[in-house]
């Protein structure tokens, strides 16, 4: 089993990016002797060619690499080495017809090249022809002498999607797909297109009549057939509900298509990654995608597919409409196996993977940042990403107030050794084989990840009116070898928790029943070892802790313009009552601005809303639109209720995904249409007085700084008159602020009455749980306590304890046992206290 959760006690905050690059021929290799490493000095000051301005890295992320357009989202469609450099498309949200996006030329050592012969768009295809030796990417093709060649999106409309091998004249010609089901058959030497089918935009129904579905991703060609995939659908209902029907997998032979599955997918490829599998008629091809109940993993081997489900480790890429999700990817990394993106975790993906050969695939770590694409460029992985959207789409809530956008949509690439991969986030599991659905007698359900984690349990429930016995298979090797680990029965309304133990081994796990069930459901809850301190890594030594005197205290706003700056707006006002500003710059140089109108303007459009978050002194409580839900104060601060609400409470840093702050924890918030705040995840918890938050040219930048950080703190950026400091930073840094923990409850001597349920009070995400329960009745109170296994309402009984006349109990919850939400209910009236504690 591959644990992935220990930090090296070396590993610096952030992994410096010590090393410049190089590429040749578009092939992976590293430089010896480390020629350009005069001109990296640990990732502070990098000297360039005559005329190239001096560059900062932080964190991977160099601030004069970003990427921007005048449209309300950029993203990273694509990132290749290919003939020395490393190319980069950006894209735009719904632009067939081009954009103000670029193809971005990236030099070894860093110089950002915008290449004339850009049309922009909202691609993401990336291809390698090996017979005529061109990258195809974009709508570009460029030769090994850097030569650019366009198909312009007036000869060839779409939002281009993949591109694909030939079936018949693999040597001249290949295809391509787009988002709206348009396919093209071009030549590659005479660019001569033949429209397959015609790209949907423009007409009534701009999703395409000819497949299910809506949003196209991967596309790819084996076996004779071409595969392609959509992940979303186009109805109101798609934009409100993450769980309706929705996607499709289709292949095609040369003459019909077919669908496979109807579900979401995105990634469509084999082992031959960008170049098209090298043995067509006999590699497998792989896809990716999900439903509501967890991921899919699709095998097509000797002509038959084979489905497998995955655990998801985040919400934030749910969404029937299919546009959270972006372009997970399956692509050669350099390190043997494969690097999978797929709903926040960063998998191993053996490069044999096979229905005959499954086993190897596990979890590496969990992230933040929303990834496009990513490569291998030397001895780092470039991260292509989408960090800074203009538009927030369907992201609107409470907690955020009338917040203005940014000012211009930016976005920038994350380089980072290849090793970052095993220590980022604490790995993450939660998913079901079924989910309160009728399941026929002795038909196995797909096989779900068995492998990878060092804490693994399951709960099974189901509708009938007499007990059901559930059979649990192993495939212990990944050869499709099944054999029975052991058989069990469940009791009607009974939830029974399975917690396996070391010695249940196995690649893949399944069920069956014995006999025909109603509203069945397997739910898996697993988890890896959370190894973080509770202190945090010294790259946050500059931020202020509670009761500090801090330093840039304020507002932080990514403005417009044609530098694209971020803006700061003080707190406190300057002797002669004047609002004091700042901008920082793309060169991280912090200036005063002296513009009272442009900083009155900036103080109103981003101020944090008030009265969102309350202190009851048993926990922290958020209401909205949607419900009444309940989140841990810090461990040290639970006793009096010290906290008190300050500062900005949630804000979108990813596109389309926000932070949410509350109590010294920083959580991830997914979308409401992704199933919002029911599918909240703790990130990490920490003392600091962090007072505003926002992304900027693909850093995370936090004010708060403390008055005394070191005037050598690499992350701390300060203003020339010593006014204003900031932090900065990349989002999945906040991993390494601490431990996610906390102390509180739905209940502190509160008045309950018979049968009446507490408030969901938050238990995902957390390491070691307990709940110690008391009450002032003079007789024993029966208290039950309930979990939401799915985040989605489906409450289940855990267990109900027996509570006596003053004499409290703690219950220590066992390792594996993992819900969305906790609640708790009494037998009769009294004065009630549920105190969870998460270390």
């Amino acid at each position: 089993m591959h644990e992935s959760n220990s930090r090296k006690p070396t590993e610096s905050c952030g992994g410096k990016f010590q090393r410049a690059q190089s590429v040749r021929d578009g092939r992976v290799g590293v430089r010896t002797g480390c020629r350009w490493f005069w001109s990296l000095v640990l990732g502070m000051g990098l000297g360039l060619t005559e005329g190239t301005a001096a560059m900062r890295e932080v964190s991977g992320v160099y601030p004069h690499l970003a990427m921007f357009n005048d449209e309300n989202e950029c993203g990273t469609g694509a990132v290749v080495p290919w003939a020395g450099r490393l190319w980069v498309v950006t894209y735009a949200p719904h632009k067939p017809g081009g954009s103000t996006d670029k193809l971005y030329e990236i030099t070894p050592n860093l110089e950002q090249i915008v290449r004339p012969e850009s049309v922009g768009g909202t691609p993401a295809n990336r291809f390698v022809h090996r017979e005529s030796n061109q990258l195809l990417i974009g709508p570009y093709l460029i030769d090994a002498q850097r030569r650019v060649r366009v198909l312009s999106p007036q000869r060839m409309p779409g939002r281009l999607t993949g591109v694909a091998r030939h079936l018949t004249d693999p040597t001249n010609r290949v295809y391509y797909a787009t988002m709206e089901e348009g396919f093209y058959d071009v030549d590659v030497q005479t660019l001569e297109i033949q429209v397959l089918e015609a790209d949907a935009n423009g007409q009534a129904d701009h999703a395409g009549t000819l497949l299910p579905g809506y949003h196209g991703k991967g596309f790819y060609s084996g076996q004779g057939r071409v595969v392609y995939a959509n992940n979303g659908e186009l109805s109101p209902e798609a934009q409100r509900r993450p769980d309706i029907a929705s996607g499709c997998l289709a292949e095609w032979d040369g003459a019909a298509w077919r669908v496979v599955r109807r579900n979401q997918f995105t990634e469509v490829t084999g082992p031959g990654g960008l170049r098209g599998n090298a043995n067509p008629e006999h590699d497998p091809l792989w896809s990716i995608g999900w439903d509501h109940r967890s991921l899919i993993l699709m095998v097509l081997e000797a002509g038959r597919w084979q489905a497998y489900r995955l655990p998801k480790a985040s919400h934030a890429y749910d969404g029937a409409h299919g546009w959270n999700t972006e372009w997970p990817r399956i692509r050669e990394i350099g390190d043997g196996d494969f690097l999978m993106t797929m709903h926040g975790t960063f998998w191993r993906f053996p490069r044999g993977f096979t229905a005959g050969e499954s086993r190897g695939l596990e979890p590496r770590s969990t992230y933040l940042k929303v990834i496009g694409d990513f490569c291998r460029w030397d001895d780092r992985l470039v991260f292509g990403c989408d960090d800074t959207a203009r538009s927030e789409f369907l992201n609107r809530r409470k907690a955020k107030g009338a917040i203005a956008g940014p000012g211009r949509s930016q976005s920038n690439l994350w380089f980072v050794a290849p090793e970052t991969l095993d220590h980022l986030g604490p790995t993450l599991g939660r998913g079901a084989v079924w989910l309160q659905e009728d399941v026929e007698a002795g038909t196995p359900s797909d096989p779900y990840l068995f492998a990878g984690y060092r804490h693994r349990g399951m709960y099974l429930v189901h509708g009938e009116s007499s007990p059901v016995r559930f059979a649990i298979e192993v495939d212990r090797r990944g050869d499709g070898r099944w054999r029975v680990l052991r058989t069990l029965e469940v009791l009607p309304g009974e939830a029974r928790f399975v917690e396996f133990t070391a010695r249940d081994t196995g690649a893949w796990v399944r069920l069956r029943v014995d006999r025909r069930c109603r509203q069945a459901s397997a739910v898996f809850h697993y988890r890896g070892e959370d190894r973080r301190g509770t202190r945090a890594e010294a790259c946050f030594d500059g931020l202020a802790r509670w009761g500090e005197p801090g330093l840039g205290e304020g507002l932080l706003h990514a403005a417009g313009g044609a530098t694209g700056s971020m803006r700061l707006v003080m707190r406190d006002r300057d002797s002669a009552g004047r609002l004091r500003g700042y901008e920082l710059g793309g060169d991280l140089g912090l200036s005063r601005v002296e513009d009272q109108a442009a900083l009155a303007r900036t103080a109103t459009e981003v101020a944090w809303p008030r009265d969102v978050l309350r202190v009851d002194g048993a926990s922290v409580l958020y209401v909205d639109d949607r419900g009444r839900w309940r989140l841990p104060l810090r461990d040290d601060e639970a006793v009096g209720a010290a906290w008190e609400p300050e500062g900005r409470v949630c804000r979108e840093v990813c596109t389309e995904r926000d932070l949410f702050h509350a109590a010294g924890t920083f959580y991830e918030l997914p979308a409401e249409n992704a199933g919002g705040f029911a599918k909240i995840r703790p990130i990490a918890t920490h003392d600091r007085r962090i007072q505003d938050f926002a992304s900027y040219r693909g850093l995370l930048v936090l004010s708060g700084v403390s008055a005394g950080a070191r005037s050598t703190d690499p992350r701390v950026v300060r203003s020339a008159d010593g006014g204003a400091g900031l932090w900065v930073g990349v989002v999945d840094d906040l991993w390494k602020l601490g431990k996610a923990r906390g102390v509180g409850g739905p209940w502190r001597f509160t008045a309950v009455q018979p049968g009446e349920r507490s408030d969901p009070y938050l238990m995902a995400g957390y390491d070691r749980k307990s709940v110690a329960l008391s009450h002032d009745a003079s007789e024993t109170v029966r208290i039950t306590v309930e979990l939401d296994l799915t985040g989605d309402g489906f409450w289940v009984p855990y267990r109900t304890f027996d509570v006596g006349a003053g004499r409290g109990l703690t219950h220590r919850f066992p390792a594996a046992c993992g819900a969305y939400w906790v609640r708790t209910v009494a037998d009769r009236a009294c004065r009630a206290t549920a105190t969870f504690t998460y270390d």
